[in-house]
């Protein structure tokens, strides 16, 4: 008789200890997932900001293309100005080479 109570007694002691076991390891795991979301909610936020600053500078950069574009339009129509008023006609790869030499020179 007293063979089966010791084999119930560690039984007991046995599902006692897992038990404590596996609360131990739920309790860690729960306070690793608020570091885990922490840390992703870091990540989001730094994407967002990166994002945001490639978003800016593509709008720089397409605002000083519409300027520059605005630019060539004022120099193209001063040069057409100019061919109309002094009477000569000159290749239109000449106006070219011209324009691009200004645009490197105010560059």
């Amino acid at each position: 008789m007293s063979r089966p109570i010791l084999l119930a007694f560690l039984l007991m002691i046995l599902i006692i200890t897992s038990q404590f076991e596996w609360n131990q390891q739920l309790a860690i795991d729960l306070d690793t997932t608020p570091s885990i979301s922490q840390k992703q909610q870091q990540i989001s936020n730094r994407e967002e900001s990166v994002k945001e600053k490639i978003i800016l500078s593509q709008e720089k950069n397409i605002h000083r293309l519409h300027e520059l574009v605005h630019s060539l339009q004022e120099q193209l129509q001063q040069c057409r100005n100019s061919e109309k008023a002094n009477g000569t006609v000159r290749p239109l790869t000449e106006h070219v080479i011209e324009l691009e030499r200004q645009q490197i020179l105010e560059d």
